[in-house]
């Protein structure tokens, strides 16, 4: 089964997912609904391999995003 949940950060609203691989593994997806001004609806890129259960696949997706915003909203930096 598929889990997506809605997450939001500084303003910016996504979807996180843990989507399972076939493998028996689950692989994050982020998908960008708005909140950035000029910038539309939008998916992550995967930038990891699978995990062996939802629960870390989510984690991950949670923490792409929010990486995701702040490399667009504190200068390109990458703070936290």
């Amino acid at each position: 089964m598929n889990s997506y949940l809605p997450f939001a950060y500084h303003g910016c609203q996504f979807v996180c997912a843990a989507v399972p691989t076939g493998a028996g593994l689950y692989q994050p997806q982020v998908l960008y609904q708005f909140g950035l001004p000029g910038l539309e609806q939008i998916a992550l890129p995967q930038d990891t391999e699978p995990y062996a259960t939802d629960a870390e696949a989510m984690r991950h997706a949670e923490q792409q995003a929010v990486r995701w915003v702040h490399d667009r909203s504190a200068g390109g930096q990458g703070q936290f």
